[in-house]
C-alpha cells in the first residue's frame, strides 16, 4: 500500500542573478519519515527548504503540494499553519530568556491585550518537553544549558507550533557522540508520533544510521532518491561530490625528529590529570574521546587560556608558563577554537581583517598597519590555502563553512607558529570540504609543523593522525597507533 506524501515539490526553479540555485528540483517527503537531504555546501539545501518555508518564491511551473492539497503560494505564515518547522543550525534562540520563555515565545506574543500569560508559557514548554521524553529545568535562562540541550529546547519550541515537518539544519555540528546519540533517540521518537524530519547534516555515519530515505542534491540539480537500507557512507560521498575519495591511513613515524612540544603531569582539577606526552615536527597527533574527555580544555591550557595546577610544559626543550594566550602564541603557539562562529571568526568583518586578526603585529609600518603588508599576506594564504572568495573585503559570513574554516586556519598561519592545535576543524563543514581541510594538514605537518589534531569523531583522527590518544575522564586511556589497529577496533574503545 503506497503512503501519500505529507509534501510534495516538483519542478522547483529558483535563480538568483543570473546564477541558477536550483535547477527543476523535486523533493518529497511521507508522513513519519527521517529523511536526509544530502549534498556540500552550495548545492541548493538552504534555498529548497526557503522555498518550502516560503521564505522565496520559485519560477514559474513549480507545483507544491502538502497533506495532498496544492499550495499555490506559500508563505511563511501558511508554512508555520501547516506546522512546518525549521531548526537552523544558529537555532535562532534568546540566551537571557528561560528555558519555557523561548519554547512558549508565541503565547507571549500572542497573549489577548497585549499580556504575557506566563502560566500559559510554561504549561506548552512542560507539554512538549514531556513529549520529548526529556527533563529541563525550565525556569533556567537558556544561556546556562549546555548546546545539546539548547538544541532540544529549540526541537521543543517546534512541537509547541504543532509541527508537522520540522527541518534540522546540521543539528549535530556542535555535538559530541553521546551527545548525538541523544538527539538520534528524540528524532526517533519525533518520528514514531507521526512528525516527519528532514535531517540536514554533514556527519555521514548518523544519517545512514537515522535516516528513512535520502534526497541527493548536487549543483542545484536532483541527483536522486534514494533508500538508505545498504547505502555506504563512501557511496553518499560520491553521489554528493561526483568524487572518489580514497580514505587510506597516513601514519609514519616521527621519532628521530625534534620534540617541539613536551608535556608532563599536566593536571588541572575537575578536567584533565596527569597528562604526559611529546609532540615531534612534522608530528600530526590525534587526541579523541567522548563528552567529558577534557580535550578542548587540554587544548585551551597548552594555548594560555587555562592554567595548569600542577605539571610542565616545553616547547623546544626550554620549560614556559603562560599567563595568556599572548604568550603562548609569542612562543609560537596556535589555536583553531571549536566553535567557529563565536570564537573563530568575527562574522560581520571582512575576509581580510579575520585572516590578519592575530598577526597584526607584522603588519605594523612607522606604528600603523601598512595596507600593503596586509593585503599581501591576505592574498598569499587565500592563495595558499585555496579559499574561494569573492573579494576580500567581503564580509566572512559570505563564505561557506569550508572555506571559513580556511580563513580561521590562514588567520594562525599567518603567526609562523611552531605548534598547530586544530580542535573540531571540520564542524559544520561538507565532506568534499572536510577532504580540502584533512589536504591542507598534511601538506603543514609535511613541511614540519607540529599539529595536534581534535576530534571526537574516530575516523578523523585514525585516516589524519600519525599517533592517536584516546583521553576518558580527562585521562590517557591509551595511545594508538593507526598502523597496529583498525578503525573498527578504535571505535569499540572510544565507544565502550
Amino acid at each position: 500500500m503506497s503512503v501519500e506524501p505529507l509534501l510534495s515539490l516538483k519542478n522547483i526553479k529558483v535563480t538568483f542573478g543570473g546564477v541558477r540555485a536550483l535547477k527543476g528540483v523535486s523533493f518529497e517527503v511521507n508522513p513519519g519519515e527521517v529523511h536526509c537531504l544530502a549534498g556540500e555546501n552550495g548545492c541548493g539545501k538552504s534555498t529548497l527548504i526557503k522555498v518550502i518555508t516560503g521564505v522565496y518564491k520559485p519560477q514559474e511551473g513549480a507545483e507544491f503540494f502538502f497533506d495532498g492539497k496544492a499550495i499555490s503560494a506559500m508563505t511563511p505564515t501558511l508554512a508555520q499553519s501547516l506546522g512546518i518547522q525549521v531548526i537552523w543550525q544558529d537555532l535562532a534562540l534568546f540566551g537571557e530568556m528561560t528555558v519555557a520563555e523561548n519554547i512558549g515565545f508565541q503565547y507571549a506574543v500572542n497573549g489577548k491585550y497585549g499580556l504575557v500569560d506566563k502560566r500559559a508559557i510554561e504549561d506548552a514548554a512542560e507539554t512538549a518537553l514531556r513529549r520529548l521524553g526529556v527533563s529541563i529545568d525550565i525556569h533556567l535562562p537558556l544561556k546556562e544549558l549546555p548546546i545539546a540541550q539548547r538544541q532540544i529546547v529549540a526541537i521543543a519550541r517546534a512541537l509547541v507550533g504543532e509541527a508537522r515537518l520540522v527541518f534540522m539544519d546540521e543539528p549535530t555540528a556542535s555535538l559530541t557522540q553521546s551527545e548525538t546519540d541523544y538527539l538520534i533517540d528524540i528524532v526517533r521518537n519525533l518520528s514514531a508520533s507521526g512528525v516527519a524530519v528532514v535531517f540536514v547534516s554533514h556527519r555521514l555515519a548518523e544519517v545512514l544510521e537515522i535516516s528513512d530515505r535520502m534526497t541527493v542534491l548536487r549543483d542545484g540539480a536532483l541527483v536522486g532518491v534514494f533508500p538508505v537500507e545498504g547505502m555506504t557512507q563512501s557511496r553518499v560521498t560520491e553521489l554528493m561530490t561526483g568524487r572518489n575519495f580514497d580514505n587510506s591511513v597516513i601514519a609514519t613515524d616521527h621519532d628521530g625528529a625534534q620534540v617541539v612540544l613536551s608535556v608532563r603531569g599536566l593536571t588541572r582539577p575537575n578536567e584533565f590529570e596527569d597528562i604526559s606526552f611529546d609532540l615531534r615536527r612534522g608530528e600530526t597527533l590525534g587526541i579523541t574521546g567522548l563528552l567529558g574527555a577534557g580535550r578542548t580544555e587540554l587544548a585551551l591550557t597548552l594555548f594560555g587560556m587555562h592554567r595548569p595546577q600542577a605539571g610542565e610544559i616545553a616547547i623546544e626543550g626550554k620549560p614556559v608558563r603562560f599567563n595568556s594566550n599572548r604568550d603562548a602564541i609569542r612562543a609560537g603557539v596556535a589555536y583553531l577554537s571549536e566553535d567557529r562562529l563565536s570564537l573563530g571568526l568575527n562574522q560581520p568583518q571582512s575576509i581580510a581583517d579575520n585572516l590578519v586578526m592575530a598577526s597584526l603585529d607584522k603588519l605594523l609600518s612607522g606604528g600603523m598597519i601598512s595596507p600593503a603588508k596586509k593585503a599581501s599576506v591576505v592574498s598569499h594564504w587565500i592563495s595558499a590555502l585555496g579559499v574561494k572568495i569573492g573579494t576580500p573585503d567581503d564580509p566572512i559570513r559570505t563564505l561557506s563553512g569550508g572555506n571559513q574554516q580556511r580563513v580561521a586556519i590562514a588567520k594562525w598561519l599567518a603567526i609562523g607558529p611552531k605548534i598547530l592545535i586544530l580542535d573540531a576543524p571540520t564542524v559544520g563543514v561538507d565532506v568534499g570540504a572536510r577532504a580540502g581541510i584533512f589536504e591542507i594538514v598534511r601538506k603543514l605537518a609535511a613541511q614540519g609543523l607540529a599539529i595536534i589534531l581534535i576530534s571526537d569523531e574516530p575516523p578523523e583522527v585514525y585516516f589524519n593522525a600519525d599517533r592517536i590518544i584516546h583521553m576518558v575522564e580527562g585521562k590517557i586511556h591509551g595511545t594508538y597507533d593507526p598502523r597496529r589497529l583498525s578503525l573498527t577496533e578504535l571505535e569499540s574503545a572510544v565507544y565502550a
